[in-house]
């Protein structure tokens, strides 16, 4: 494979790295392509792209990886909100992987690094939120304090070590081409056709299609400025409950029940069951006590300008998002298994 203008996409067999590989291909972009399991090759049929093997907590394989490469997509991380132990299954993982992975692009000669960061790492006090306001301080999450730490390191080693570094923050992505496990946001599509989801928990999501956060990656490299963020987002979240009824409108056949409304107590209780239910099958619960203490209630609006003014950004409204990505689902049925 020619090494010209050569882009790496690290976990490329995940939601965005695989929409991404898509997207760089399609824009006549050669693609190396990275997965921690070389033998996972099904999400990438048909493509024409290099697949190796390499993990973010081994930095020689990333090292070898990125030879040759100009820009560095680095996608891959651990992305989930529970582990049996979350310290270590995904904070630990997530800040050895960042520090890794930029040591072995400067080792490798890289030109520019695009890091996908979160949403989890913005700060919600005043809203709607923005790059600006600065850094999530709720410590309640691993995940969230790993997309908060880690994004502050990722700056901070980009400036050590002189490499281009710029930071990306997707929120939750539905749409696209999609492989099992699903995943966090596009499995709670998922639970709404498959009426698993009882109760009213007041949550929001902000719907984003990935297509749109593949290409704000993509204008990331092309227009962003080094040591930015951008949010790649919609401007408005909107709740579950709303997004099962855009879902019982489309779908009337379903017959989907809009989820009840109960007080707060319930909720935990509800949760509380859950995680009982779950730990008895050592899997993770579709609903913990903490999901309802950090994001019942929680409106996830965003300024977006940053991103349409410097990157060029403009995402399909959520409306447009929902709609297209239970469709999706409900055309591949084995995703809703």
């Amino acid at each position: 494979m020619t090494t010209q203008n050569l882009a790496l996409v690290s976990g490329a067999n995940g939601h965005l790295g695989n929409n991404l590989v898509r997207f760089l291909i399609k824009k006549g972009i050669p693609v190396r392509a990275t997965v921690r399991n070389i033998q996972n090759k099904s999400p990438f049929a048909g493509l024409n792209c290099e697949v190796v093997q390499a993990d973010i907590t081994d930095k020689a394989s990333f090292v070898k990886a990125l030879q040759g490469v100009e820009t560095f997509y680095a996608v891959a991380a651990a992305f989930k909100l529970w582990a049996k132990d979350p310290k270590k299954e995904i904070y630990d993982t997530n800040i050895l992987g960042i520090r890794n992975t930029i040591e072995a692009a400067v080792e490798a000669g890289v030109k520019r690094i695009v890091y996908v960061s979160s949403i989890a790492a913005l700060d919600y006090t005043n809203l709607p939120t923005k790059e600006s306001n600065g850094y999530n301080p709720d410590r309640r999450d691993m995940y969230y304090n790993s997309k908060n730490d880690g994004e502050q390191l990722a700056f901070r080693l980009a400036n050590e070590l002189g490499i281009e570094l710029i930071s990306v923050m997707p929120s939750a992505m539905i749409g696209g081409e999609a492989f099992a496990p699903l995943n966090v946001s596009y499995n709670i599509l998922k639970l709404i056709l498959n009426k698993e989801i009882p109760v009213d928990t007041k949550i929001t999501l902000n719907w984003v299609d990935v297509n749109d956060v593949a290409e704000g990656c993509y204008l990331a490299a092309q227009n962003g400025k080094s040591g930015e963020r951008y949010i790649l987002a919609n401007e408005q979240c909107m709740t579950i409950t709303d997004t099962t009824k855009m879902a019982a409108k489309l779908y009337p056949n379903l017959k989907l029940k809009t989820p009840n409304a109960v007080p707060k107590f319930v909720l935990y209780s509800v949760a509380g069951l859950m995680e009982f239910g779950a730990s008895l099958k050592n899997e993770a619960p579709k609903l913990t006590r903490k999901d309802i203490a950090m994001f019942s209630g929680l409106q996830q609006n965003f300024d977006i300008s940053k991103a349409r003014k410097e990157l060029g950004f403009s995402p399909t409204k959520p409306e447009q998002a929902v709609t297209k990505a239970l469709d999706y689902l409900m055309k591949h049925e084995e995703l809703l298994k």
